[in-house]
């Protein structure tokens, strides 16, 4: 297994971290019942796929959700090397029918880390919480094979992903990336830049369905925070001062309708949230959280003083 575990309290594991065989079993074992549940209550079954069929089924149901302009995501071929070589290759199936699918591969230190590179639901199992479900299995899956992180990358101005992956799961975002994959034209992404930004989820912590991060009013503590970048009345981005510690920075509730219905807004969106939290984050800033009203939560150091400056060169 790569890296520590934490040492087991008498309810549960703690927040610090230990390196006991003991410790591994145990947050193994609690995330293989965490990924059970969560596929009880989504009513589905999340089963390793290999057979060309069923990865066929997977392109397919790619292709439905993202509706590319030209050639599929991935093809069944790269999908049944990625599944022979070991890597994650899952289904969520309702009875027979397909309705989630996700794949990763095994990222450096060799297999230290999974990289998960897409998952899709389908529009027809909204709101059964069918990722969480694949999160889970994903999650058990990769501690069962020695990783210890799970890392990936979202599109930072869909609020609803900002909070699954930074509320709901405590992802950790670790760097913002411009124009990631070029242009996608798809369905989801139409003309827009493809930003992305990158997340790394510790798997040794406790099952995020044991985890409560959905207090109500969360956004009142931070009355006092600047906001970086703010929403207009007409729903237009506003960047702003960036002068407390704890700094706040909108998103719009929904682009991908903004980008149907006012692609130019979405457009100004993408460029001035690259220039607002990317610049933020490259200039050393933390992004601490998402909370739901719609805002990512950024801690910024203080400035060093001058006089501290001065005695290392620094003008």
């Amino acid at each position: 297994m790569t890296g520590a575990l934490e040492p087991r309290a008498k309810d549960g594991p703690s927040p610090t971290l230990a390196r006991t065989e003991d410790d591994v079993a145990y947050v193994r074992a609690g995330a293989e019942r965490a990924a059970e549940e969560a596929a009880r209550d989504a009513g589905i079954v999340i089963r390793e796929l290999s057979m060309v069929v069923d990865l066929e089924a997977v392109v397919d149901l790619y292709d439905s959700i993202w509706k590319r302009d030209e050639g599929p995501l991935l093809t069944a071929q790269l999908l049944r090397a990625f599944a022979k070589a070991g890597n994650y290759v899952v289904g969520a199936f309702d009875g027979p029918t397909l309705i989630g699918a996700c794949v990763g591969f095994f990222a450096a230190p060799a297999d230290g880390a999974l990289h998960s590179h897409i998952a899709g639901v389908s529009a027809t199992a909204r709101r059964r919480h069918v990722g969480l479900a694949i999160k889970l299995h994903q999650r058990a899956w990769a501690l069962h094979r020695g990783a210890s992180t799970i890392g990936w990358t979202f599109d930072p101005l869909v609020a609803r992903n900002a909070w699954f992956n930074l509320g709901r799961l405590g992802a950790v975002p670790v760097e913002y990336l411009t124009d990631f994959y070029g242009g996608m034209h798809d369905g989801i992404n139409g003309p827009d830049s493809s930003d992305r930004l990158l997340v790394h989820w510790d798997l040794t912590r406790p099952s995020p369905a044991a985890v409560d991060r959905s207090a109500p009013g969360r956004a009142e503590r931070y009355d006092h925070a600047d906001a970086a970048l703010g929403v207009s009345e007409s729903g237009a981005p506003v960047p702003g001062p960036t002068r407390t510690p704890i700094l706040l920075v909108a998103v719009p509730p929904d682009v991908e309708s903004l980008r149907v219905t006012h692609p130019h807004l979405a457009s100004q969106w993408r460029s001035e949230l690259r220039a607002s939290l990317g610049g933020l984050l490259a200039a050393g800033a933390r992004i601490e959280g998402f909370d739901r009203r719609g805002w990512y939560v950024v801690r910024q150091d203080p400035p060093r003083p001058a006089a501290e400056r001065a005695e290392e060169g620094v003008g």
